[in-house]
């Protein structure tokens, strides 16, 4: 059975070493399968291309959807709507993958693989998106994802409707009309576990980091908060309640 769930998260930015060192002191997160390291991984670092910083791409995170035919479900996104961002390409080890710009303009990729990851360094996946429900369908009809909680709030308009990748009912994400906000692009943000919030924040302030808003509190109990790396790249603190 192909994942169908995030299996890889690369962070694109201008300084590697930089950024490299800024997570690893905030939040104690250990790159691997990046240029630091011959070990594979689900999370990497990788400068970014000068053909996207040419085209104005600021430094980011891009997760990878496990999938079990590339090609196959690259054209099932764009016969939705999707945009083709990449070709086909092969990593080191030999594996397939693409990156795409699905219908609302979020940017991710799709990988190949026929396992679930374990252990994932990201707990909440979160996707700034412009229509809500039009963006649901695509990701659930491709990749079997199953709604759980919604969070009616009136801004944004729809709430928040919280997902599960399968129908065991808990849930590692949600999506929003978040991006109809003033300065807020579609984009999927992901978030790392910290034990204290506070005291993570003041970490990313003390390392160049910037810290968005306040945080958010989910139905659980769970406390999340958006910043920014000091390349510009946006990322998440999750404290769990």
């Amino acid at each position: 059975m192909n994942s169908n769930v995030f299996c890889r998260y690369d962070l694109r930015t201008t300084d590697p070493a930089a950024a490299e060192a800024f997570y690893s002191e905030v939040i104690g997160l250990e790159f691997k399968g990046s240029p630091s390291s011959k070990e594979p991984s689900m999370i990497a670092v990788w400068l970014l291309h000068e053909q996207a910083r040419a085209r104005g791409a600021p430094p980011h995170w891009l997760g990878q959807i496990g999938v079990a035919d590339v090609e196959a479900t690259m054209q099932r996104l764009v016969e939705r709507g999707s945009e083709r961002l990449s070709p086909l390409l092969r990593a080191q080890d030999g594996v397939a993958f693409a990156t795409l710009r699905d219908p609302l303009g979020a940017v991710v990729a799709v990988r190949a693989t026929a396992d679930r990851p374990g252990c994932s360094p990201v707990v909440w996946h979160q996707l700034h998106t412009q229509d809500l429900e039009k963006a649901w369908a695509v990701y659930s009809e491709l990749f079997g994802w199953t709604r759980t909680e919604r969070l009616d709030v009136p801004d944004p308009e729809g709430g928040h409707q919280m997902f599960g990748w399968d129908g065991s009912g808990k849930s590692i994400g949600s999506m929003a009309n978040t991006a109809r906000w003033p300065g807020v692009h579609a984009h999927w943000l992901y978030y790392f576990p910290v034990a204290d919030i506070e005291a993570a924040s003041a970490k990313v302030r003390a390392k160049g980091g910037r810290v968005l808003r306040s945080p958010a509190v989910l139905p659980a109990g769970d406390r999340l908060l958006p910043c920014e790396d000091p390349q510009g790249a946006a990322f998440g603190l999750l404290q769990p309640g």
